[in-house]
C-alpha cells in the first residue's frame, strides 16, 4: 500500500469493518442487569477509531501481511481502554460532560453507577482480549502486550495524566509541565497503540524506538489540535461540548502559546513524526503517514 488517499481509504475501510465486527462480538450484551447495554453504548457505533487504526497500521508496516490475531486483539483492547476512559472522564466527578460522539454520555443515558461499572468492565475486558486461550497469541507476546497496555493506562500514563489535569484547573502551568501532562493523559494511549501493533508483528528494539518517536510526536500533536478545536469549532462539529477547557479555566496549548503558536507547533510535530518513519525504513508505512497527516489536519 502506498500513501495515497485512495489506498488508505480502502485499507482503513477493511480494517474498520474488521474492528466493528470484532468489537460487536467481544463486547457482551449478555453482561447482567443492563451492564452489557451500557458497555456496548460506550464502544459501538461511534468514534474515529484512531488508536486501533494506528495499532493495525504499525503491524502492517512491519509485516505487510493480513491482520493477525495479536494485532486485531491489540487494536480492540486499546479501543476498549479508550472507551472506558471517556466514560469515566465524562462523569460529574471529573469533566461533567453531557455529550460525547454526538450523543448523550453514558452516565446521562444509564446513570452514574452503571457508567462507573461499564468503564470498569471495559477496562477488564481489554486485558481478557489480550490473553486468549486458543493459542492464537503466543504467551510471551500476551505478556508483553498486557504489560505495555497496563503501563500506558495506569499511573505512569493516562490515569496519571488525568490526575495532573484535575489538579491544575485554574492554576498556571508552563509548557514543559503541560507537555508532560499530555504525554501521559493523551499521548500514552496513542503511543501504546503503535507499540502494541509493532510488538504483534515482532518488531526489533531499534524499530520500536523509532516508532515510539513517531507516536510521541503525533500523540502531542493530537492534543494540541484538540486544544485548537476547543476554541475554533462548535459542539455539533466536535460531537462533544466545545469551549469546555476555557470555561473550566484549564491550561491548554492555546492559552500558553496562542492560537497561531499552537498551530505552528502541530506542523513541527508532524515533521518529527515523518522523520522518525523515514529513519525506520519500514516495509509499508503509508497508513502511518496518512494517519499522522489526519491527526494534524482533523477538524473534529
Amino acid at each position: 500500500m502506498n500513501s495515497s488517499d485512495g489506498a488508505f481509504r480502502d485499507w482503513s475501510a477493511r480494517c474498520l469493518e474488521q474492528l466493528e465486527a470484532a468489537l460487536s462480538e467481544w463486547v457482551p450484551l449478555s453482561a447482567p442487569a443492563g451492564l452489557g447495554q451500557a458497555m456496548r453504548y460506550a464502544v459501538l457505533d461511534g468514534g474515529k477509531r484512531l488508536r486501533p487504526l494506528l495499532c493495525l497500521a504499525a503491524a502492517r508496516a512491519l509485516s505487510g501481511a493480513p491482520t493477525s490475531s495479536a494485532a486485531l486483539r491489540s487494536a480492540c483492547a486499546v479501543e476498549l481502554i479508550h472507551a472506558y476512559s471517556l466514560v469515566h472522564d465524562d462523569m460529574p466527578c471529573m469533566d461533567n460532560d453531557v455529550l460525547r460522539r454526538g450523543k448523550p454520555t453514558v452516565h446521562v443515558a444509564f446513570g452514574e453507577a452503571q457508567a462507573l461499572l461499564a468503564g470498569d468492565a471495559l477496562q477488564a475486558l481489554a486485558f481478557e482480549l489480550l490473553t486468549p486461550e486458543d493459542g492464537s497469541v503466543a504467551l510471551p507476546v500476551q505478556a508483553l502486550l498486557c504489560q505495555a497496555l497496563a503501563r500506558a493506562a495506569g499511573h505512569q500514563g493516562m490515569a496519571g495524566g488525568q490526575a495532573i489535569d484535575l489538579a491544575h484547573v485554574g492554576l498556571a502551568m508552563g509548557e514543559a509541565a503541560l507537555r508532560d501532562m499530555h504525554k501521559r493523559k493523551t499521548g500514552a494511549m496513542l503511543e501504546v497503540s503503535v507499540h502494541m501493533g509493532a510488538l504483534s508483528a515482532g518488531a526489533d528494539s531499534h524499530t520500536l524506538v523509532l516508532l515510539q518517536r513517531y507516536a510521541q510526536a503525533i500523540g502531542l500533536a493530537f492534543q494540541v489540535v484538540d486544544d485548537i478545536l476547543d476554541v475554533t469549532a462548535d459542539s455539533a462539529t466536535l460531537g462533544k461540548t466545545a469551549g469546555k477547557d476555557q470555561a473550566n479555566d484549564k491550561p491548554t496549548f492555546v492559552s500558553l502559546l496562542g492560537l497561531d503558536g499552537a498551530k505552528a507547533q502541530t506542523q513541527v510535530l508532524w515533521q518529527e513524526a515523518l522523520q522518525a518513519l523515514d529513519q525506520a525504513q519500514l516495509r509499508d508505512d503509508g497508513a502511518l503517514r496518512v494517519l499522522a497527516q489526519r491527526v494534524v489536519q482533523r477538524d473534529h
